[in-house]
């Protein structure tokens, strides 16, 4: 009995061998690349935080320097922290405060500079729907129009829809086009919840076009 089990296991012995001898490489390489593949997700993660801490950091100091009015620091602070941390979202928001001093500062290049760039650059579709937006605005007070339209053209984030309608229409507006300013307008206005106070404002653009937003077929006034 003895030698018969004695002889069982040497057989399942040498079926093992042969079996490892067979795939004992590519078994050894698939447990490599599994774990090598853990490891660089761990390490990956631990940088994104550590990148995540740093930029939170810089971003404080950005915000700090806003506030204190010193513009050309802070368009240097967001340039260094823009070369270091382009990829995390404190960036971009550091990119869209700075941008609002700039053009509040009537530095207006730099204000598209930055924008532009956070419209282009930024993972975050929100983030980036509202630098298309503003920029398009400031693209609209220096009357470059056809490039203003162009930016609300973009990939917008749903949630800004409506007021992509509604800036649309005021190029349209400051363009003297009246029939394509009220459409947007109109669909604006339709695009808003009814309880949005913004829903004032585009009745108040509309009276001032002779529309009444509530009217089903609403005519736009030939009055100049």
């Amino acid at each position: 009995m003895a030698n018969h089990l004695d002889l069982e296991e040497q057989e399942q012995l040498d079926q093992l061998k042969h079996f490892w001898a067979q795939y004992g490489n590519l078994i050894t390489w698939l447990l490599i690349a599994v774990l090598g593949s853990f490891a660089a997700w761990n390490g990956y993660q631990y940088w994104q935080r550590s990148q995540a801490n740093q930029a939170s950091t810089m971003f404080d100091e950005v915000e700090r320097v806003v506030r204190s009015g010193d513009v050309e620091k802070a368009e240097r602070a967001f340039s260094d922290m823009k070369e270091r941390f382009a990829s995390t979202t404190y960036t971009y928001q550091a990119g869209l405060l700075v941008a609002k001093m700039s053009y509040e500062a009537g530095k207006a290049d730099s204000a598209k500079t930055v924008l532009g760039w956070v419209a282009e650059k930024s993972s975050d579709k929100g983030y980036a729907s509202i630098a298309r937006l503003r920029l398009s605005g400031v693209l609209m007070e220096a009357k470059a129009f056809d490039e203003a339209l162009k930016q609300l053209e973009g990939d917008i984030a749903p949630e800004f829809s409506a007021l992509v309608l509604d800036r649309r229409g005021d190029i349209y507006a400051a363009q003297g086009k009246r029939t394509e300013a009220a459409t947007e307008y109109q669909k604006a206005f339709k695009a808003f919840d009814e309880r949005s106070e913004y829903r004032r404002l585009l009745e108040v653009k509309l009276n001032a076009l002779g529309i009444n937003p509530a009217a089903d077929a609403p005519a736009v006034s030939a009055a100049k």
